[in-house]
């Protein structure tokens, strides 16, 4: 009777289980919610970090300081403003060097072609003859290529038949020494006796 009493009835057993369901889904929600102060804090940590605050705040005095020191020299530099900047050196920090190359270069590459551009916008009215100018050109060029091609086959077979010809000459010519060196040298032709005497008395 004592061990049967000691197991928990159903009931108890099903609310322990929802007790532990409940707990459960509120740590869930206790961890959702730090993840989602996690992600917050890595989206604005820009903004609320101590070291990137660092970072601003020391950009902030550099440029203070440079506004400083212009509006101190503010009546010097509208002097210079004022005056002509013909054959005279800008100081540049070395920071900047390599972009002013840069723009250095592209400024030559375009002073070179600015004629050829001007010379493309003066004929873009008249594109379309030019096209029609292209195409007609382009067609001849294909009956020239059609042309050189067939007259390139000609040289061929021409240049073929040359060799056959050259490699048969001399064939023919052995040939034709073959043949004399084999012909039989022909008999001196005969005379009667008496014809022979009669000359000989004249």
């Amino acid at each position: 009777m004592l061990d049967v009493s000691k197991k928990m009835a159903p009931c108890f057993v099903n609310f322990s289980r929802l007790q532990q369901i409940s707990d459960i889904q509120a740590e869930i929600y206790q961890n959702n919610l730090e993840l989602e102060l996690l992600k917050l804090e890595k989206d604005t940590a820009d903004l609320i970090h101590p070291s990137h605050l660092i970072e601003k705040c020391d950009v902030l005095q550099s440029m203070n300081n440079h506004l400083e020191a212009v509006l101190k020299e503010k009546h010097a530099i509208r002097q210079r403003l004022l005056r002509p900047m013909c054959q005279e050196n800008l100081p540049l920090e070395a920071v900047y060097h390599r972009y002013v190359v840069h723009m250095l270069d592209l400024a030559v590459t375009f002073i070179e072609k600015f004629e050829t551009h001007l010379e493309t916008v003066k004929n873009s009215p008249h594109l379309d003859a030019n096209l029609k100018q292209m195409s007609k050109a382009l067609a001849k060029m294909d009956i020239l290529v059609n042309k050189t091609e067939e007259l390139a086959e000609n040289i061929l077979k021409w240049r073929e038949l040359q060799t056959e010809i050259s490699l048969y000459i001399p064939k023919m010519l052995t040939e034709e020494r073959h043949l004399h060196e084999l012909d039989i040298v022909p008999p001196l032709p005969f005379f009667p006796k008496a014809h022979t005497e009669t000359s000989r008395a004249k």
